[in-house]
């Protein structure tokens, strides 16, 4: 399923005012665990599937990466990326996940924040990363935690009073689709279980080398809306993998 969400005027311009639509890296909570994942950049090949505002294509260029390639499906996201960006290594491509076909070993590195819940097919997403991606080439991940799609609403119980009582969790086992809201809008994601995850990414030719549910940065638990909440159930699952043969 190609969802295409972000490029809809509305839901776009709710996105552009999340803390790490403005701040960048330095407003995401994982980012303090995502970035010890990642591999030495220097003189590689990166590709950033669903780059959003390229905040990750930066970085790499920034850390000495030789060309960065960032795609996505959404032109109002590309052309934020583009505005931000001006190292000349870095550059973007209008292209959904799912149509991924690059050459072999065209990259060294390849990259995705918070993208892979948005397709039904993980497996179909592993197959096109190793087939453009280097031997021994990097492949490190975040999505939505498991425990975090499994009920597909995305809020939490509130008691009488509206306070938040518990994180909701069921139909864990029942991967597919899910109806979220997520900024005042419904949004379609795709519930995949840990084990998912983690065979599938063995079973298409690469070795898992870490795995974080990470927790915030203890910086910004004060200073973003409801990011102490953040402590009571992961929202996130960061992988990183190596191309095997």
């Amino acid at each position: 399923m190609k969802e295409n969400k972000y490029d809809d005027q509305k839901f776009f311009e709710e996105y552009s005012r999340f803390p790490r639509s403005v701040e960048g890296l330095s407003a995401a909570g994982e980012w303090h665990e995502l970035k010890k994942l990642l591999p030495n950049f220097t003189g590689k090949r990166v590709l950033d599937i669903g780059c959003g505002f390229g905040w990750h294509c930066i970085y790499a260029a920034e850390q000495g990466a030789a060309s960065v390639l960032g795609t996505d499906i959404s032109e109002k996201m590309l052309a934020v990326a583009r505005e931000k960006t001006h190292a000349p290594s870095v550059s973007y491509q209008r292209m959904a996940m799912e149509d991924i076909a690059f050459a072999q070993d065209s990259f060294d590195v390849v990259i995705s924040s918070l993208a892979f819940h948005y397709t039904p097919d993980f497996g179909d997403i592993c197959r096109r990363v190793g087939d453009c991606l280097a031997a021994g080439g990097d492949f490190v991940f975040s999505v939505e935690h498991p425990v975090f799609t499994a009920y597909g609403t995305q809020d939490w119980s509130y008691d009488p009073a509206g306070n938040r009582d518990h994180w909701p969790v069921d139909r864990y086992f029942e991967e597919g689709r899910r109806d979220a809201v997520f900024l005042g809008e419904h949004v379609t994601k795709f519930h995949k279980t840990l084990t998912t995850y983690l065979n599938t990414l063995l079973k298409t030719g690469f070795a898992v080398t870490g795995l974080v549910e990470p927790q915030p940065e203890p910086g910004l638990l004060d200073t973003v809306p409801g990011m102490r909440d953040e402590l009571r159930r992961p929202m996130m699952l960061l992988v990183a993998a190596k191309k095997q043969g």
